[in-house]
């Protein structure tokens, strides 16, 4: 899944101060159905901020840390945290180039299926982005697309130019958690 607009809500842009991280109030609910699903969970994250020199990667990692601490609170555990600081139009080398890791490259995937057992076909991809959705789509997976964060913007925006469809549309994770939750029984 995407953090910032699935997870957390994205209301700070580019965020590098862990006190303002936050989850939103139904996420730990979300993530324990998943989990008692029998789902791994991970989260492949875009953080260009990075390569476009607003912080750098122990910044990141601090916001991260302040992530799991609140996942935790809520009884929650990641299997695995996966973040790619490229953008090719940054300033910030090594960083400021074309990467596979930065979705709706597979980069992140590859490297999630590389440490885990997981089939790609019975896994899912929840974000609020079309690059979340073709991201899902170019590693396999079925694909949610959030209405929460950018979402409703990007469905407003229309779909006819996505090269993918979403499999689905959630108007946020926990929607998303059950509706998994009717599919597969």
């Amino acid at each position: 899944m995407d953090r910032d607009g699935c997870i957390s809500p994205d209301e700070f842009g580019y965020l590098d101060d862990p006190a303002l991280y936050r989850l939103y109030p139904y996420t730990g609910e979300a993530l324990r159905l998943l989990k008692k699903m029998g789902f791994l969970l991970f989260l492949a994250t875009n953080q260009s901020g990075i390569a476009r020199g607003y912080f750098d990667i122990p910044t990141l990692e601090r916001v991260l840390a302040r992530m799991e601490q609140l996942l935790a609170e809520q009884k929650v555990r990641l299997d695995g945290i996966y973040y790619s600081p490229y953008f090719a139009d940054g300033v910030v080398a090594p960083y400021n180039i074309e990467h596979e890791d930065r979705k709706p490259g597979i980069g992140m995937f590859k490297r999630a299926k590389s440490q885990h057992v997981f089939e790609a076909g019975l896994s899912w991809m929840i974000g609020d982005r079309r690059t979340d959705v073709e991201f899902g789509h170019n590693s396999g997976m079925k694909t949610i697309l959030l209405l929460s964060g950018e979402g409703a913007r990007e469905m407003l925006d229309g779909l006819d130019g996505w090269p993918v469809r979403p499999d689905y549309v959630a108007e946020n994770l926990l929607t998303a958690a059950k509706l998994i939750q009717m599919l597969e029984q």
